[in-house]
């Protein structure tokens, strides 16, 4: 079965509009000029997440350190996390990215190494804030137990 030909009432050919269409829309935000944006940084035990956003909060690029190839505990890891920042430096670098405000959330160890390199990297940080949630009283304590 070959491809299917769709041919519109102006004569032109549909597959010709798609290509069109979907080129000019991988740029999508990344084509986008951004100088101030937000790093939502998510630490646990597991893994180590980063996003860049804009300031309305529409996603530019994000990595983890699963997706650069790290596997098991070594996820979680402060070298880790130092290197899912660079690579996040190197997908955000075209948009031309100079202050963030970084939004850190969970327990982990790669909280402060992900910042620090961060910073080195050249980025100016006007706000580091912990977003961790905190629970103020938790659920009922279970009965005393009877015997």
């Amino acid at each position: 079965m070959g491809k299917k030909r769709v041919v519109t009432k102006a004569g032109t050919d549909a597959s010709k509009l798609h290509d069109q269409v979907s080129k000019a829309g991988d740029k999508g935000v990344r084509g986008k000029h951004l100088e101030t944006g937000r790093i939502y940084i998510t630490v646990s035990y597991n893994n180590t997440v980063m996003t860049v956003t804009d300031l309305s909060g529409n996603v530019v690029a994000w990595t983890s350190a699963g997706t650069l190839g790290f596997k098991g505990p070594k996820k979680s890891t402060p070298f880790a996390a130092s290197k899912v920042a660079e690579a996040l430096m190197q997908k955000v670098a075209k948009t031309g990215l100079k202050t963030v405000e970084i939004y850190i959330k969970g327990i982990g160890g790669g909280r402060e190494s992900g910042i620090r390199t961060l910073a080195a990297k050249g980025l100016e940080i006007v706000l580091i804030k912990d977003v961790t949630p905190v629970p103020h009283n938790g659920p009922r304590p279970p009965k005393p137990r009877r015997i």
